[in-house]
């Protein structure tokens, strides 16, 4: 049943919709990631423009995430205080995002600047996520025993000032860090579509020293706030936000996260981040592949004058 998208102006399968929003928030749900790393660039692949699948996405990564929250908030896996910081540096990040995303509209660019944004960012962080976490699986198996750097040592910047109890975390650090880190997944989900879990969670980890057992809960939560505040100001700023598109998504999301969530603690930590770093390497090589394949159509009409 096909079903037409007044902003992408184009028809598009809706229960192939629904099922890929469910698929993507089963990944949100067990990875602790927004899903909008991997929805974004299928859209894009389905015809749908750069511009109404980053807004329209941001919907999908709000209520999917929304689900695994309550999931993880049965199991007392989320830093409130914590994630409530960082989505405060994540409104205004988005702010500046949406701006700047307005700007490489008008100048026509918005499209190589998104694909050039996927192979750069998630190119670099799945490698190196891909090869931190198959060492640890590797020492694991040869019985080795595990690195604990986390607790051993701590980085200059936690002696900043304005610091912090997240009695959760068990952390005494500067807010300054997390309100950084906020910005950046604001930026990040503005101009990417993304929640920016991908970045989020290994920066939890190995920056701020965050136990592994909060940090995928916390990262929703933080992705919950920031997506949203996007999606209002995509909506109000560019015009680009397809409410029939992100309500399939939607539909399929929520349900898709709760079971990803149930399914997480079935696997180990170290395993799960192997094969997310896995992920999110392919999908930034292909959308640098769409950078260098010659386009079916050489030439397209995109919607909202971009």
């Amino acid at each position: 049943m096909d079903v037409y998208l007044p902003i992408a102006e184009i028809s598009v399968n809706a229960p192939l919709l629904v099922a890929l929003g469910a698929a993507v928030g089963f990944i949100s749900g067990l990875f602790g990631i927004g899903g909008g790393f991997l929805m974004t660039p299928v859209l894009v692949l389905m015809g749908v423009p750069s511009a109404v699948a980053v807004a329209s996405e941001a919907n999908h990564v709000t209520g999917s995430s929304v689900s695994s929250v309550i999931a993880y908030r049965r199991r007392r896996a989320v830093d409130f205080r914590m994630g409530g910081v960082m989505a405060a540096g994540g409104a205004i990040g988005s702010f500046m995002g949406v701006e700047v995303f307005r700007w490489l509209r008008l100048l026509g660019q918005a499209d190589l600047v998104v694909s050039l944004s996927y192979l750069v960012f998630l190119s670099i962080i799945g490698a190196l996520m891909l090869s931190e976490s198959l060492g640890q699986v590797l020492r694991r198996r040869r019985g080795e025993a595990l690195t604990r750097p986390l607790r051993a040592r701590r980085p200059g910047w936690h002696r900043l000032p304005w610091r912090m109890r997240f009695p959760r975390s068990r952390l005494y650090i500067s807010v300054i860090p997390p309100v950084l880190l906020g910005v950046g997944v604001g930026v990040l989900s503005a101009i990417m579509g993304v929640g920016g879990g991908f970045i989020l969670v290994p920066a939890m980890i190995y920056l701020l020293r965050m136990p592994a057992s909060v940090v995928v809960g916390t990262s929703l939560f933080q992705i919950v706030i920031t997506t949203a505040i996007t999606s209002v100001l995509q909506a109000g700023r560019n015009q680009t936000v397809d409410v029939v598109l992100a309500t399939l998504l939607l539909v399929g999301g929520v349900v898709g996260a709760q079971f990803g969530a149930r399914l997480s603690m079935r696997f180990r930590p170290e395993t799960l981040r192997a094969v997310l770093g896995l992920i999110v390497l392919l999908v930034g090589l292909r959308m640098g592949l769409s950078l260098i394949v010659r386009p079916e159509d050489m030439f397209q009409l995109a919607p909202g004058g971009s």
